[in-house]
């Protein structure tokens, strides 16, 4: 039996339907088909729209075709005053949130996808004109929309495919052990993230180790050496497998030169700071890796930076490799 999955959209960019469609090795459709399911509508693949949807809309509310999945992208827009009026649906006299709370009601599984979805993300950013907020976070904070005790019919809270946006593979892994027979045994972290991805960090396989291990920092963009001294790198803290599992065969942030910025993170949107400086307390940095104590780490640094290599001591404040590896010499 085809397992029917509805994908909507409200306050938010687009960017995870459009990571969803690098999905590759294999694309997006054949994941669906291995995973057993129809599409009833996504608004970037489906061509129904206007009374048509609604339609469609009605009969799930109604029970007439059954939900397995409702995936949300983007965050519930509740403003002005809690009304929701800032995101009607369109040709319905009832607002997005109103449509995703029935419709939350009626799903096997409900799936927040993207940190704006889980926890209100960019959207929620600043004074948060429109009341944003995720499916069940507001923030850190468990409530959101559909509250902290809903559970979906499967009896599992919201699925949190957080990120900014989501690696394509997260989205087609999760959809894929949702419906498989051990759906309800499916393993999520305190936030609700899945842990077959936030169980690593950022920092795993990043192509930066080396100079991390000796704390050779870069001091600009274009520098090889570990972004997280000075230019703002939370790798150590961040919780993904970006540099693990790569985007689109070969990427991530770090290996793009960028620092990792915990995308994956509530309120990562606000880290107090800009988001490529770090900030420090007597020259320490403030945010240090989640599981050492912090007289360790400063213990390790200094013991560290006495034994960098000057082969990467170099390297680390250059656009390129200045000074190669020391080759081993040949016996005569």
């Amino acid at each position: 039996m085809k397992r029917n999955l509805l994908w909507l959209q409200s306050g938010g960019c687009g960017g995870c339907s459009q990571s969803l469609f690098c999905a590759e090795a294999p694309d997006l459709f054949i994941n669906l088909e291995a995973a057993n399911i129809q599409l009833l509508w996504h608004p970037s693949l489906s061509e129904t729209s206007g009374a048509d949807f609604l339609s469609l809309l009605e009969q799930i509310k109604a029970g007439e075709i059954r939900l397995d999945i409702l995936c949300l992208e983007g965050s519930v827009i509740r403003g002005p005053n809690g009304s929701g009026r800032f995101h009607m649906m369109a040709n319905s006299p009832l607002p997005m949130m109103a449509w995703i709370s029935e419709l939350a009601a009626q799903a096997e599984h409900v799936v927040a996808v993207g940190t704006c979805a889980a926890y209100g993300g960019i959207t929620a950013a600043g004074n948060n004109p429109s009341d944003a907020c995720g499916l069940q976070y507001e923030g850190a904070e468990s409530g959101g929309l559909l509250g902290e005790s809903f559970r979906s019919r499967s009896g599992l809270p919201v699925v949190n495919i957080a990120g900014c946006p989501t690696h394509p593979n997260w989205i087609t892994e999760t959809l894929m052990t949702l419906t498989s027979r051990q759906s309800c045994e499916m393993a999520l972290d305190g936030l609700g993230r899945p842990r077959s991805y936030v169980d690593h960090l950022v920092h795993h396989g990043c192509p930066r180790n080396e100079y991390y291990e000796y704390k050779a920092s870069a001091e600009k963009h274009s520098d090889l050496g570990c972004l997280m001294e000075n230019l703002g790198c939370v790798g150590t803290q961040a919780h993904g497998d970006c540099n693990i599992r790569l985007w689109n065969g070969e990427g991530s942030c770090l290996r793009g030169g960028y620092a990792c910025i915990n995308c994956t993170a509530p309120q990562f949107e606000e880290p107090g700071h800009p988001f490529t400086e770090t900030p420090k307390i007597a020259g320490i940095p403030t945010g240090l890796p989640t599981d050492m104590p912090k007289a360790w780490f400063v213990a390790l640094a200094s013991l560290s930076k006495a034994a960098t290599p000057a082969r990467l001591k170099e390297n680390a404040t250059s656009d390129h490799i200045r000074v190669p590896p020391i080759q081993p010499r040949k016996r005569s």
